[in-house]
């Protein structure tokens, strides 16, 4: 095996021991198993599935019938009050979600009240748009703890589990465009419609996109191949495809925040012109800001810097205005210096580096 491969392998697997690190640090799992011992209250809320209370209140815990359910950074269980035959009311649980994203998505935890048994199962519920991942997580653990209190639970079939919305149908073609099409087709005009795709479609509508709260929520909870197929691929574009030669694909290809700063980028051809001494200082910088998040990672001490990570303005019904300004900031930045959050910033960008031992 060439050297230069076996550099790579390396690179590769010291990102992905330090992932793991750092998913086991942060969420206390690897692949939805837990390495720490509960306390016994916990444990009790666990194995306890199904409560009757004094007053004839069924209390249903959604958390051993969703084990392979996730939001977006993980689990989101529900505890459902029934009283004669109806929903009395719903309560989330402990969870690991961005707090702001789900506040929009808790909003559909009234949606089933009042209903019975068979009505709440029949009803429609869509999930909220700007919290897509933590919404459709609650209606999986609705739909589950409702079968459950039928004493019918029932596991969704594979194809069952596959999201067949419109918003979800059309980032997988584009995902696939651009996973596929730069491979064989090298034209500037359909360069520009796959940027604009990948903004519309997978930041605005779908707000599908590789960060690092996902990484580690995927490393810690596992997830389903089929219901994750959209950033399953961004993962084999950004991870797999630099062991084929095709370094930097994903960010130059796919990824919303590139394609964004790609096409601000051409309203004026009017640049700065910063030397070669700015940009390998701001080079080194962005390594030595990496370095700083990695350890606060694996120290525990803030942890949800990955919710700042200016992706999330794409999904802006739930991004704080903190996200949303920096955001703006980079890409009003992004008109005049190429890419700069990409180049001088990024966390993921520069994860996705070192793992291909990208000399950038």
């Amino acid at each position: 095996m060439h050297k230069a491969l076996l550099h790579q392998l390396f690179s590769f697997l010291l990102c992905l021991l330090v992932l793991v690190a750092v998913a086991i640090n942060t969420n206390e799992k690897i692949l939805g198993h837990r390495l720490t011992v509960k306390t016994d209250s916990v444990a009790t809320e666990q194995v306890d599935t199904m409560q009757l209370l004094s007053d004839g209140t069924h209390i249903i815990n959604t958390t051993p019938l969703t084990k392979n359910v996730q939001g977006y950074a993980g689990p989101v269980p529900l505890r459902i009050y029934i009283k004669e035959g109806k929903i009395q009311k719903v309560e989330a649980l402990n969870n690991s979600e961005t707090p702001d994203f789900f506040e929009m998505a808790s909003t559909l935890l009234t949606r089933w009240n009042g209903k019975t048994l068979d009505e709440a199962l029949h009803t429609q519920v869509d999930a909220v748009s700007g919290a897509t991942f933590s919404s459709k997580a609650i209606i999986i653990n609705m739909q589950r703890g409702l079968q459950y209190a039928r004493q019918n639970v029932q596991e969704k079939s594979i194809w069952q589990q596959v999201d067949l919305s419109p918003g979800s149908i059309a980032a997988l073609i584009v995902v696939l465009m651009g996973a596929l099409i730069p491979l064989f087709v090298r034209n500037k005009h359909y360069l520009t419609v796959q940027l604009i795709l990948n903004v519309v479609v997978l930041g605005l509508w779908s707000g599908t996109f590789i960060s690092f709260s996902l990484i580690v929520n995927y490393l810690s909870n596992g997830t389903h191949l089929l219901s994750s197929i959209v950033p399953l691929i961004m993962l084999v574009t950004a991870f797999i495809y630099p062991f084929f030669g095709k370094k930097n694909y994903y960010c130059t290809h796919i990824c919303p925040c590139g394609s964004l700063q790609d096409l601000a980028g051409r309203v004026t051809h009017h640049k700065w012109k910063m030397s070669k001494q700015m940009v390998r200082a701001l080079t080194r910088l962005r390594k030595i800001l990496f370095a700083l998040l990695i350890l606060l990672l694996l120290t525990g001490v803030w942890a949800s810097w990955m919710n700042y990570e200016i992706f999330i303005a794409f999904i802006f019904r739930s991004a704080s205005w903190v996200v949303l300004a920096l955001a703006a900031v980079f890409m009003i930045l992004s008109i005049w210096v190429p890419r700069p959050y990409c180049r001088f910033v990024c966390p993921t960008g520069s994860l996705i580096k070192v793992a291909q031992s990208s000399k950038d």
